[in-house]
């Protein structure tokens, strides 16, 4: 294919991004302007004219293929420069005035108790800025699922994506005062065998901790009456005085600092799940558009000062 049969494809590319990004021909065609069977046969063309089939296509939905989704990462970054160019062409005033909808996934307590907080203000500063947060522990794909950012809690961020470290997570074993004045504390992690542990429960290791002083490490089988995925469900139990728990430093910030609770085996380092550091990833681009920029600046300043 010549230099010019490609540049009379950039608009077929344009929708193509649409359609994936917008999940179904149709969604794409009320962004466009269009009807469905225009923007089916502008797709068509394309993968007629590339000799590739981009799409797997069923009754109940549109999935991007190896292909396609490489394909794709090429068109969305085309459409990028073209953001970039008309940008310029517009005047620098549009460069240093991020506008438009930025789309945002965090895990759950992440979202709660570190970024939502920080939105408020996020918003306030940029007033042309929107931002989707989507809290949830599904990582999305940033390409099927048309997320711009995405904070991942993990030792190792993937390969291809672009990224920033926000800073550590870690695990603190906590429990109530009360709880602690009727049970006693915990001097040695063995003596949690003697003790109500509130743990994940996700996979069926959850309930072995691994904890190290120095070189010194203890792995202790805990059990308990209460068994919860989600660490606020751990937490509102502990503070109802009913066992020692594993939360992330974030989500017992607060009761540690007003005294509801209290940190069990200080001396100790919980070394299991869910911690390492939190990175906040994007596509590799050399073109984020302003908005995208300004949230990414925004979120690692707030939260290397902290």
């Amino acid at each position: 294919m010549g230099t010019n049969d490609s540049a009379a494809l950039l608009p077929y590319m344009a929708v193509f991004v649409r359609v994936v990004e917008a999940g179904s021909f149709s969604g794409a065609a009320r962004l466009l302007g269009s009807t469905p069977s225009a923007v089916s046969r502008q797709v068509a063309r394309l993968e007629q004219a590339v000799a590739l089939r981009l799409l797997e296509r069923t009754t109940r939905q549109l999935r991007l293929n190896e292909a396609g989704a490489e394909f794709y990462q090429h068109c969305r970054d085309m459409l990028d420069a073209a953001d970039a160019a008309v940008a310029v062409a517009i005047g620098e005033r549009l460069m240093r005035s991020p506008r438009g909808l930025v789309r945002l996934s965090v895990p759950k307590a992440y979202g709660k108790f570190v970024v939502g907080p920080l939105m408020p203000a996020f918003l306030q500063r940029y007033p042309e800025v929107d931002v989707q947060l989507r809290i949830s522990d599904q990582s999305p794909d940033l390409i099927e699922d048309g997320f711009d950012l995405l904070v991942q809690v993990t030792d190792n961020p993937p390969e291809g994506l672009a990224g920033k470290p926000l800073g550590p997570v870690r695990q603190l074993l906590c429990a109530s005062p009360d709880y602690l004045q009727r049970h006693g504390e915990p001097q040695h992690p063995q003596d949690l065998l003697r003790h109500s542990c509130l743990y994940l429960g996700e996979t069926a290791g959850d309930n072995r901790w691994h904890l190290r002083r120095g070189e010194q490490q203890e792995t202790v089988t805990v059990r308990g009456r209460y068994i919860s995925n989600h660490s606020e469900a751990r937490l509102l139990v502990a503070l109802a005085g009913l066992g020692i728990t594993c939360l992330p430093h974030f989500t017992a910030a607060q009761a540690l600092a007003d005294g509801q609770l209290r940190e069990v085996l200080p001396q100790w380092r919980y070394t299991g799940s869910y911690q390492g550091e939190a990175w906040l990833l994007w596509r590799q681009n050399h073109h984020l558009p302003p908005k995208t920029r300004a949230l990414i600046d925004y979120l690692s300043e707030a939260l290397i000062r902290t």
